[in-house]
């Protein structure tokens, strides 16, 4: 029998050791007893460390981190999950370089449309390796990450997971912004959605009297007539004769300037049996373009074959079938000849710089080009 089983049995069966003896009212020697009890926890101590686990013992469970520990946890990884760029959580997609640093779309795009713009090759802002469209890939784990993170409701202060936010902003919140449904009539009001019942209830534009109705409706009567100008201008434009369109890419150069200034061409291509040329540039050639927050593209069209008459020609620009980029369709007329072959520079609609900046991005920018040749 081994030495542990003899103190085992020797503390179970030595006179004056009974369990009334171990207790705190025990008679006869304390320090013996306290000895025996201590000599017990280190026996079982012993006896648990010695056995293996058990492969079929269901896992323990996770002891719950206190909720100031759980703050500072959040916290770090605020910290190692954040862009390198902007330094905020990202919103949507996660780029990372080859030595893993995270970059959020937005500045990922940035710093391709700046390397671009300066003729250089953009780098990763925390190890200067370099970075591109082929080189960098997204980081489908961060961006499920970053999704379960706690945020703010900017109107109810309540903490919500990243990835329900935006539902919960726009349908659940009991406090978010809302607008009266009589604005179309003319109501000003704003408020929050639970207010919304009671000032409907007193809202005083339905009551409204006819003659102060037509005012409001002729209002939005413009606005819609503007749009169907448009429309109806494209559909009359496909009622032409002659219609021709093509895919256009826009190729970066540079200028032979001392200082250097980009601008893109197409090269030649085929519509209506002439030979055309499409040219752009950004913010109409400014001299550093890249110092601007606001970036715009303008474009002009050439045409390159010697005509015998007069060539009155609408043209317009749209998104190509494989590109995301929102361009709103706006039509340009011009009438060509061999003196005046070339249009002015005119505004290629996009929405806005974060558009300009995608274009920039890409290696070449892929269009849609429509001509309609006015018969006379």
């Amino acid at each position: 029998m081994s030495s542990l089983e003899e103190r085992d049995v020797g503390v179970a069966v030595a006179p004056g050791s009974s369990s009334a003896g171990l207790g705190v009212g025990a008679v006869g020697a304390p320090g013996e007893a306290v000895a025996g009890v201590a000599a017990m926890q280190e026996d079982v101590g012993i006896r648990r460390e010695g056995p293996e686990p058990d492969p079929d013992e269901p896992p323990k469970k996770r002891v719950k981190i206190p909720e100031g520990e759980s703050g500072k946890l959040e916290e770090r990884l605020y910290s190692v999950l954040c862009c390198t760029v902007c330094l905020d959580l990202p919103k949507a997609s996660v780029y990372q370089c080859t030595n893993g640093h995270l970059m959020c779309a937005g500045c990922f795009i940035h710093l391709l449309a700046d390397s671009r713009l300066k003729e250089e090759q953009a780098t990763c802002p925390n190890c200067r390796c370099e970075i591109s469209k082929n080189l960098c890939c997204r980081n489908l784990a961060v961006e499920k990450a970053v999704s379960e993170l706690p945020t703010e409701c900017t109107f109810c202060l309540k903490q919500f997971p990243r990835s329900s936010l935006e539902r919960h902003q726009k349908e659940e919140c009991q406090d978010r912004v809302t607008q009266c449904k009589y604005k179309r009539i003319g109501c000003p009001w704003q408020g929050p959605f639970h207010e919304l019942p009671a000032h409907e209830g007193e809202c005083s534009h339905p009551t409204k009297t006819g003659t102060e109705l037509m005012g409001i409706l002729g209002e939005m009567d413009q606005s819609h007539r503007r749009d169907m100008q448009l429309y109806n201008s494209i559909f009359s434009l496909l009622c032409y004769e002659k219609i021709g369109f093509t895919e256009v890419q826009f190729r970066p150069y540079r200028t032979d300037d001392f200082i250097t200034r980009l601008y893109y061409e197409t090269p030649r291509f085929t519509v209506l049996n002439q030979t055309w040329v499409l040219k752009a540039r950004v913010n109409d050639s400014e001299r550093n373009p890249n110092l601007s927050c606001k970036r715009t593209l303008s474009f002009q069209l050439i045409l390159k074959s010697k005509v015998n008459s007069a060539l009155e020609c609408s043209f317009l620009l749209l998104k190509g079938p494989y590109d995301d980029v929102r361009i709103k369709p706006v039509i340009y007329h011009h009438s060509f000849s061999n003196d005046t072959n070339e249009t002015d520079y005119v505004p290629l609609p996009i929405s806005d710089s974060v558009e300009c900046n995608k274009l920039l991005a890409a290696k070449n920018i892929n269009l849609r080009l429509f001509i309609f040749q006015v018969q006379k």
